[in-house]
């Protein structure tokens, strides 16, 4: 239950009682709200005492009388706009002409509550303030998510890719000043950990690519039928390089047929990320096991394997954003924090989950779940 605070200014003892009467007990909801609201009411009787308690305050709604003894209700509503307060303002008052009227407007006044008003009236525009009270926080909430994502992405990439490419440069300076002699073989490992700098960045660009992909792109049109099974092995052919030098096993146990009505893009960011997590964070002579089974109403993949594993304290944060494991064991293992917020993300679009089980030195096992609609998946 949320409370909002309405400052009544008024300097008729009627008024502002008969506000206190009606919106104490007042309820607003709406289903698209979170929570429903309620009202907590402060009276001030002149404009100077209600500037006062904006001040101390910061009342969310203000409902404002225009003809007031001293400073005016329009005077207060200028001083609310140059503030620059985050208050809804309705002018309640029996005497407005037309100029005070588009004046209040522009100053920011949202309504106006002619006197003598009902208990319906009232509570009538305090339900339409409430919800745009509502939908303007939460687009300022989402805007400032928005910044909080971009600053996120602005500092990974001048972290994480301002170290290879210091790295980079110092390799090249080193064979440009022949400081290891006049033969390329003599740089064999400089060049070999430039590759490897340079494999990391091209990694984390895509990795912010796909992460801005799932977030803005549309797509309706892009569905197909798509063959889980042979995404798997596309993704197991692409990381087998890699396993090859890990001495990693990788196993593909199809228990049963799946299609299934998606983006093969999306598909392929799924297996991908979770069959290369399985032999990166694998031991050497490990194996990794991807099993997809098709039951009545579900998809389900299971990524496995015996490598490093995950302490319970690090799987709360596994699939946050920009989270990476940092310990003794994978300090030299690059990636950029963002793979499985990636894959949860995409899951969650097909209205699926993903939960992981995993014990420290023993392996990790991941559980995909995609469930099927017999409508639009057609097996």
């Amino acid at each position: 239950m949320a409370v909002l605070k309405v400052l009544v200014i008024d300097d008729e003892p009627g008024i502002r009682s008969g506000v206190s009467r009606i919106l104490n007990n007042f309820q607003v909801t709406y289903p698209f709200m979170d929570e429903d609201y309620t009202y907590e009411v402060i009276e001030a009787s002149t404009g100077e005492d209600g500037v006062k308690i904006i001040d101390s305050e910061r009342p969310d709604i203000v409902l404002l009388d225009n003809k007031l003894p001293g400073m005016q209700g329009i005077d207060v509503l200028e001083y609310i706009r140059d503030k620059k307060y985050d208050i809804v303002v309705a002018m309640i008052t029996s005497y407005a002409s037309l100029d005070i009227a588009i004046k209040a407007t522009k100053d920011g006044a949202t309504d106006f509550i002619p006197k003598p008003f009902t208990p319906q009236e009232l509570k009538s525009s305090i339900e339409n303030i409430t919800k745009q009270q509502y939908l303007k926080r939460i687009t300022h909430r989402m805007n400032q998510e928005g910044k909080k994502i971009r600053y996120q992405f602005l500092s990974v990439l001048s972290h994480e890719l301002k170290a290879p490419l210091n790295a980079i440069e110092g390799y090249l300076r080193m064979m440009q000043e022949k400081q290891s002699g006049d033969r390329i073989d003599d740089y064999a490992t400089p060049i070999e950990r430039s590759l490897q700098r340079i494999h990391g960045m091209r990694n984390l660009i895509m990795d912010l690519l796909d992460f801005t992909k799932i977030r803005l792109e549309k797509k309706d049109e892009k569905i197909e039928r798509v063959d889980l099974a042979e995404v798997a092995s596309g993704a197991i052919v692409t990381v087998q390089p890699y396993a090859i030098q890990m001495e990693v096993t990788i196993k593909l146990d199809v228990r049963s047929e799946a299609f299934f009505m998606a983006d093969p893009t999306d598909m392929e960011i799924i297996f991908n990320n979770l069959v290369s997590n399985a032999v990166k964070y694998n031991k050497p002579g490990g194996r990794a096991e991807i099993i997809i089974e098709r039951t009545e109403d579900e998809v389900v993949i299971v990524f496995s394997d015996t490598g490093i594993g995950i302490k319970e304290a690090d799987r709360q944060n596994l699939f946050t954003e920009f989270v990476r494991i940092k310990d003794e064991r994978t300090r030299n293992i690059t990636g950029s924090g963002l793979g499985l917020s990636i894959v949860r993300k995409v899951i969650e679009l097909y209205n699926g989950s993903i939960s992981v089980e995993s014990e420290p030195d023993v392996g990790t096992k991941f559980t995909v779940r995609l469930p099927v609609n017999t409508n639009d998946n057609v097996l």
